[in-house]
């Protein structure tokens, strides 16, 4: 088991992924219970299938269809066992792919994209739940419900000093987002149009906050694509400042309706001596 921060900011930072691969997966109860063993976020699981290799994530509480993160973090492993290259990648629901370089960095290309407006009564209930109102809301940037492989909401906010403050309750969080379907909350701030400071709320995960969420910033792009925000075909996204664990993400996207997202970052091996007891 490799322990591996994605998505870092040169030598820190960074969202910790347990990475296991193996001649074959082991079984889904035993993939559960290490995942919560190790305690991050999300732990990623692979073996070699065909041309490509069969992938499954977990978090410490239950499976997830897709971490973006977890994606970064394979892809280092996988190049220190076969050198840098493309590699494909097939999950519960099709086949995704990570491409990685020599010099540590990654970029995975993300399954399909789709979004629509905010159903009122989830928006109402995430806005009670981070003690928020409609008024904090940036208005070029409608709440809305964003997929790339899994749900996200997209909340955008008008200052960086609410973004600080972000606070919720874990168990109400996670029963509201197993009601939804949500796998995070995303709060953001636009600091221009291409820059992105983000906070991601993953209380269903068991987890009250990744420091960086790279199958949110998919979703996010999709809906930027959706919405024809003025990306120039890329955005950057700052995550974790507000946790002590700066970490940068960079999205491309075409303005073809629906096609997947390039996420990429860098990544670093973290040593056993920091790793938390659990």
């Amino acid at each position: 088991m490799l322990r591996v921060a994605a998505f870092s900011d040169s030598t820190q930072g960074g969202n910790p992924a347990g990475v296991m691969v193996g001649k074959t997966l082991p079984l889904e109860a035993e993939m559960q219970r290490l995942a919560k063993e190790i305690g991050y976020s999300e732990t990623v699981f692979a073996a070699p299938q065909s041309d490509g290799w069969r992938v499954r994530f977990f978090s410490p509480e239950e499976e997830v269809a897709f971490c973006g993160h977890a994606t970064i973090a394979l892809g280092s492993a996988l190049t220190a066992r076969k050198g840098p290259g493309l590699f494909q990648l097939d999950l519960n629901s099709g086949r995704i792919s990570v491409a990685t370089k020599a010099d540590g960095s990654a970029t995975l290309t993300s399954p399909p994209t789709h979004s629509t407006a905010a159903d009122p009564e989830l928006l109402k209930a995430a806005l009670s739940l981070f003690g928020f109102d409609a008024a904090d809301l940036d208005d070029a940037l409608p709440p809305a419900l964003a997929n790339a492989g899994n749900n996200h909401l997209i909340l955008a906010l008008r200052g960086r000093l609410k973004l600080a403050g972000m606070s919720y309750d874990l168990a109400k969080g996670a029963e509201l987002m197993r009601a939804h379907e949500l796998t995070t909350i995303s709060l953001l701030w636009a600091e221009t149009p291409r820059l992105f400071h983000s906070r991601n709320a993953f209380a269903v995960g068991g987890v009250a906050e990744d420091p960086a969420t790279g199958a949110a910033a998919a979703a996010l792009s999709g809906y930027l694509r959706d919405i024809e925000w003025p990306h120039d075909g890329e955005i950057n996204i700052v995550q974790g400042e507000d946790m002590g664990a700066r970490s940068l993400l960079q999205t491309e996207f075409s303005t073809i309706p629906g096609e997947g997202i390039r996420v990429s970052g860098t990544t670093r091996l973290i040593e056993m001596d920091t790793l938390p007891s659990n």
